[in-house]
């Protein structure tokens, strides 16, 4: 997930004009995309990549990242948590709309590769008060949006984490990947 310095994931109006995305970026996310099965999104987030990556690679200025995330995309199992999506509409996608903690531990408990989330700010702060998220990767942005939409929200306990490894771009985001310590 995308964060300002000072740890806004959208700014007052929910914008992401400044988060920096580049090709260096790109690379490093597919090598994330390559170790993960299932993508978790909240509707809104789900709904603005149904709207482009099914065929971003069909366009005719795709780059080496559309199709490569293109084709991920159509082949990933996603699950979205929503209230309103009907889970008949939506081809390899799995509709969670209640029963949260105990849909995403049955998910989590199956054979397979990592689960993503992909921005997704409600569900991430949904998964945070059901203590459903096991690791974090912020991407943190060089720039100070002073208010918005909160990286965190709905932490009801201390959750101390370990900083397993971090990665600067030339961009000046720095990517810090954290897990959930143990108890």
């Amino acid at each position: 997930m995308h964060a300002s310095l000072d740890g806004f994931v959208a700014g007052p109006n929910g914008e992401l004009n400044w988060a920096k995305v580049d090709e260096e970026i790109f690379d490093f996310v597919a090598s994330m995309t390559d170790q993960a099965d299932t993508a978790l999104y909240g509707r809104v987030t789900y709904e603005m990549m149904q709207g482009y990556w099914p065929t971003a690679d069909a366009q005719p200025n795709a780059s080496k990242h559309d199709k490569a995330h293109a084709h991920w995309y159509r082949h990933v199992s996603k699950v979205v948590l929503s209230k309103t999506l009907n889970q008949n509409e939506h081809e390899n996608t799995t509709v969670i709309s209640q029963n949260l903690a105990d849909n995403i531990l049955t998910i989590k408990n199956q054979a397979g590769k990592n689960i993503l989330i992909f921005g997704s700010p409600s569900a991430s702060h949904a998964l945070l008060a059901e203590d459903l998220i096991d690791a974090f990767w912020i991407f943190v942005n060089p720039v100070l949006l002073g208010s918005g939409t909160p990286l965190f929200k709905n932490i009801h306990s201390l959750t101390q984490l370990n900083l397993i490894e971090s990665k600067t771009f030339a961009c000046g985001v720095i990517a810090l990947h954290y897990e959930k310590k143990t108890k």
